[in-house]
């Protein structure tokens, strides 16, 4: 299967994102590894994943991450902000995200993951 189609957004520290990673390499497929945390995604990026999700800037964001809290993101409404938030502190971002054909997940559990590479 040609895999230069398949992204996946990772995180090599996350237990969920090497699972994701390994069930996709278990199904022939390497994908892009792009490992947002060392090279912060744009606001374009991250609005073209939200886009694909389907989802809003706050449904992708790991709440109970200590910066979320630090930031007050919580009281935040505007969507603009949260994105901005996402570029400035990147592991803000729930992981891992794969993308395939202009269509994205967010691997948790990993197994949705094998759902959006065989849809």
């Amino acid at each position: 299967m040609a895999t230069d189609n398949v992204i996946i957004w990772h995180n090599p520290r996350c237990s969920k994102s090497r699972e994701a990673l390994k069930l996709l390499q278990e199904e022939g497929i390497e994908p892009k590894v792009y490992k947002y945390l060392d090279e912060s995604p744009s606001k374009e990026e991250i609005k073209e994943i939200l886009n694909m999700l389907g989802l809003k800037p706050r449904e992708i964001m790991r709440t109970k991450e200590a910066v979320y809290k630090e930031l007050g993101l919580k009281d935040v409404e505007d969507d603009e902000k949260l994105i901005e938030a996402m570029v400035e502190h990147p592991r803000l971002i729930e992981r891992p995200i794969v993308i395939k054909d202009g269509k994205a997940t967010i691997g948790r559990p990993p197994q949705k993951v094998i759902e959006l590479i065989k849809g």
